[in-house]
């Protein structure tokens, strides 16, 4: 038996309302590039928009003319979705609720998540977006999943309920000791400044 093993997400797609209001909230609000359109395959009564949200994969949306925007939450019973987080930069994410307050957005305001901060708002069908930025890079070599299963071992052995900044930092001190070799016989952190 074998894993059906993937290799990062394809797309996802959603069930949208008109076109417009599709195409104003994923390119006109969050930046992603209308790439391009066809029909429903499946559903001849809607139209298929593909939107780009930067890192290669696409997001899409069936849309239909007579679908009205709802704002009202979209459900989170076991089964559906309960969000879908975007990645910013840091300069983007420091403007983020400037630009919603801007449109009338309501927001959850900034989350410190220990490894990222968050702002979450709802889309105008009522799905929640949430906005992240990591609060580290990687080392050379590494992804953001690798630095927080090391801090997730960090914390764990130190008995730590989340990760915060000082696993991160601990465990990016790790994953680069490992990756990159020294000519040093002793790699332990040192103090030049102390007196002699």
């Amino acid at each position: 038996m074998r894993k059906l093993q993937v290799q990062g997400v394809h797309h996802i797609t959603l069930t949208g309302a008109d076109r417009q209001t599709s195409i104003d909230f994923w390119e006109g609000v969050l930046g992603m590039p209308f790439v391009f359109e066809q029909p429903n395959l499946d559903n001849a009564d809607e139209s298929h928009l593909y939107f780009d949200p930067g890192d290669g994969r696409l997001i899409t949306v069936f849309t239909k003319e007579d679908r009205v925007a709802d704002r009202r939450r979209t459900p989170t019973e076991p089964g559906c979705v309960h969000h879908l987080a975007f990645n910013v930069s840091r300069a983007v994410f420091n403007q983020a609720i400037e630009a919603l307050e801007a449109r009338g957005v309501g927001h959850s305001g900034v989350k410190d998540r220990g490894f990222m901060d968050s702002i979450y708002f709802k889309d105008p069908l009522g799905l929640l977006i949430e906005l992240a930025t990591y609060k580290f890079e990687p080392p050379a070599g590494f992804g953001h999943g690798e630095v927080l299963m090391e801090a997730h071992r960090v914390r764990v052995g130190q008995g730590d309920r989340a990760i915060g900044e000082t696993h991160l930092a601990t465990a990016i001190e790790a994953l680069s000791r490992r990756h990159r070799a020294s000519l040093s016989d002793d790699r332990e952190p040192k103090n030049p400044f102390a007196g002699k």
